[in-house]
């Protein structure tokens, strides 16, 4: 049972998530007074400003970026990628926005760029109160480069606040990304030029991978797959997060509910109809709630999740409006509940063909 007492959001993170995660690094740093926000004043930076996040819900510092991120952001798959469904997109995204909500996260790749397409409509507009981040699947120069022109033509933006590398899985795309041609070298190009602000790095495969990456290079952020499965197989909480956290980088994590698995609501479809990969009989163990809740009481400075409706923003707003962090029994508590799911919950992970 989660306990009732209220514990102040820096003391926690400053001290016992040290011990609940067996890090022993210093956590990131948050306001003293997010558990009863205030409004700032707007940030003297050229930054985005969404007045309503700081009364809505705890916010964090994005690593060393000098932006306050709320807890909980909008990521841009699911509805939002899906052809048919603009009109909806774009109800979503607004009304996200009007919640609080001032980090909204998509890439090239979604919906083949449709996710790009539907949040530039909205951003058109609206890119002065939330901060935006893309991703290039590319590895090379050029064609990173050319991801980058769609990109921005796509958003409606002359620039992007964070673009990232998209989920590197391989050593042999890390040689690739860092070659003479490599896709860093068109990150680098892109900042110096004022198309981007920030770089950042993604993944959800192999967390000694991205530990490579960030040890060769000074991203801003990084965005990676956590939720309550991840301590059980190639845990990213426990090989990467600690040096994440030592670097100060911004840490965004995503695959709260593993499109929908985790949660104890899903219910498996016919084996046959499943991909290979995701198959499964068992329904999840979590609750929306635990799976969030779980990801905020980590230290990290915000977490994404796609949405399908106008209902599911509104829920996650709620609870990220009433949060408080868990207790380590809790987590722990949490983490045990997973054990039946791993594989479900982390289908995404570098598994052995036919495992």
């Amino acid at each position: 049972m989660k306990s009732k007492k209220k514990l102040n959001r820096r003391r926690f993170l400053g001290t016992s998530m040290a011990g609940a995660v067996g890090l022993g690094m210093v956590s990131q740093t948050v306001n003293a007074s997010d558990t009863a926000p205030a409004m700032p004043n707007p940030p003297e930076k050229d930054l985005p400003f969404n007045p309503r996040t700081f009364a809505s819900m705890p916010t964090n510092a994005l690593g060393k970026t000098g932006y306050k991120v709320g807890v909980f952001s909008l990521g841009g798959q699911a509805t939002i990628e899906i052809k048919g469904m603009e009109k909806e997109s774009e109800k979503i995204i607004n009304r996200a926005i009007d919640l609080g909500v001032n980090y909204i996260d998509t890439a090239a790749s979604y919906g083949k760029g449709l996710s790009q397409e539907n949040i530039g409509r909205v951003l058109k507009t609206r890119h002065k109160e939330v901060w935006i981040s893309s991703k290039t699947h590319d590895r090379t120069y050029d064609g990173s480069m050319r991801l980058l022109e769609q990109s921005l033509k796509s958003l409606q933006t002359d620039h992007l606040d964070l673009w990232q590398l998209h989920n590197i899985r391989t050593q042999e795309q890390v040689d690739r990304i860092f070659a003479d041609d490599g896709a860093i070298n068109a990150l680098e190009k892109a900042k110096s030029e004022g198309m981007v602000k920030h770089l950042g790095i993604t993944g959800h495969y192999e967390p000694m991978i991205l530990l490579q990456c960030i040890e060769r290079y000074d991203f801003d952020t990084i965005l990676m797959a956590i939720n309550g499965a991840d301590v059980h197989y190639l845990s990213f909480k426990n090989y990467l997060l600690p040096k994440v956290l030592e670097k100060g980088m911004g840490i965004i994590s995503m695959k709260v509910a593993t499109r929908g698995r985790m949660l104890s609501t899903w219910t498996p479809p016919p084996l046959e109809e499943q991909p290979r990969r995701l198959a499964t009989k068992l329904p999840g163990a979590l609750t929306i709630k635990e799976a969030l809740e779980y990801n905020m009481s980590l230290p990290v400075s915000t977490t994404i999740v796609g949405v399908d409706n106008l209902a599911q923003i509104e829920e996650n707003v709620k609870i990220a409006s009433e949060f408080s962090p868990l207790s380590p029994d809790e987590i722990a508590a949490i983490e045990y509940k997973c054990l039946p799911i791993v594989r479900q919950g982390l289908y995404f992970r570098r598994w052995e063909l036919g495992a």
